[in-house]
């Protein structure tokens, strides 16, 4: 046996379809090479010798996932929160990402991002960087450094940006595309690249052609936004009034998914039947990011409807329009804004139930990195341990109770061991 087998003993909890969560308590949990192995009453003999680490009742459930975020905007995330989706971006996206031209601040400023990520329940995540190559390059470094697996995009813009946010042309954009490509290559274990085009206003009609020959050529998955906000639906109408949905105007650059091109969209607020049935045909994972949707007013997305057709849907924290990094809070999130709008816009749509948003959090959004977000045989070990003996309570509560308070109250305080791939980090 390796040095990443173990077993973990606690309450153990984790998905197995959108409505059902599996507990087991007073339980071991292995750990075989990396893979989850099985969860035990008793730890059976061929595994006796191998290292235990007995949790005292704690919970242990799987890794979590963060399929949007932007780790440059990490520096001003609870700024700015009395605006709208497009003046925010001017006023403080575009200015805060210029800085990252200089590495003596990407340095400090990653650091930080990349710190507190670690520390979080977060085991994945799929990040936007800059489009600055040099800097991309640094906070892979740095993601690198700690354990967890991501997924990292240079992000391309040629247009639409600012004097200081926006690449020459697409010829330029897309050769930094593939020198950052190439100077990652085999260069590290843990993180990986994903093309990033910001948002189609931001990217010419040259970009999108040039982004879907290298995705073809490298075989690299996609991340966007979609749908977020009536004015930039309205704006991406404009820019290509030969579509009729938003999602076209990815889909007609071979970039909406599919065949061979795995890709994140961002939001989907206003999706419509058509664009929701593109969805689903191309298999595009939706990120949703509840706090960012209500912090910079752009709506609630109708996620009961995605999880009743079968969609592909996880959660995203979604900084710097989310102002929290713990995907636990988008977990509590994404049930209060579901109520939200099952009262006040569809009473058709029922609110998410805890069972639905853990699902999200972990094999929903998991699957987008291969058989992750489970304890189920056969599965990568990302696991997070969280002690709950700081929430007493005057009378013995149920395993789903637990769980329950800990995505409502929860800190980092109550993260006390987090695994990913088998690996412990702490």
């Amino acid at each position: 046996m390796t040095h990443n087998t173990f077993a973990l003993k606690g309450t153990i909890c984790f998905s197995t379809a959108p409505d059902t969560i599996q507990f087991h308590e007073d339980s071991w949990l292995v750990c075989e090479n990396g893979k989850c192995a099985g969860i035990f009453s008793e730890l059976p003999e061929k595994y006796s010798r191998i290292p235990c680490r007995d949790t005292n009742h704690c919970m242990i459930i799987p890794g979590l996932t963060d399929l949007h975020l932007h780790a440059p905007q990490y520096t001003y995330r609870g700024t700015g929160m009395d605006l709208e989706l497009l003046e925010w971006l001017n006023t403080y996206t575009f200015p805060e990402e210029s800085k990252y031209r200089d590495l003596t601040y990407a340095q400090p400023a990653y650091s930080i991002f990349v710190n507190d990520l670690k520390k979080s329940a977060t085991t994945r995540a799929s990040i936007f960087a800059t489009v600055h190559v040099e800097a991309t390059e640094l906070l892979m470094d740095l993601l690198e450094d700690t354990g967890l697996k991501t997924f990292v995009g240079k992000v391309n813009m040629d247009r639409n940006g600012s004097v200081q946010l926006q690449e020459a042309d697409a010829k330029a954009s897309a050769s930094d595309t593939r020198r950052w490509i190439r100077n990652i290559q085999g260069r590290y274990k843990n993180t990986k690249p994903i093309l990033t085009p910001r948002f189609t206003p931001s990217c010419t009609d040259e970009l999108m052609r040039e982004l879907s020959c290298i995705q073809q050529e490298y075989h690299l998955p996609v991340q966007s936004h979609l749908s977020e906000n009536p004015g930039e639906i309205a704006w991406v109408q404009e820019l290509y009034p030969n579509t009729h949905f938003y999602g076209e105007a990815y889909d007609q650059f071979g970039l909406f998914g599919g065949d061979g091109c795995p890709t994140i969209m961002a939001h989907c607020v206003y999706s419509s039947d058509e664009e929701i049935a593109l969805i689903k045909k191309r298999g595009v994972y939706i990120a949703h990011c509840p706090q960012s949707n209500t912090n910079i007013a752009s709506g609630i997305a109708p996620v009961r409807r995605y999880l009743n057709e079968g969609l592909h849907i996880g959660l995203g924290s979604d900084i710097a329009g989310g102002s929290s990094l713990s995907i636990l809070r988008a977990m509590s999130d994404a049930v209060q804004v579901s109520k939200l709008r099952w009262r006040l816009t569809d009473s058709t749509l029922r609110p998410l139930s805890l069972e639905e948003v853990f699902y999200m959090a972990t094999l929903g959004g998991g699957s987008f990195f291969g058989k992750v977000g489970s304890f189920e045989e056969g599965y990568e070990f990302d696991a997070v341990i969280l002690d709950d003996q700081n929430l007493p309570h005057p009378q013995k509560l149920s395993s789903r109770d637990r769980l329950e308070r800990l995505i409502y109250l929860a800190d980092d305080r109550n993260i006390t061991g987090k695994y990913v791939a088998g690996q412990k980090l702490f």
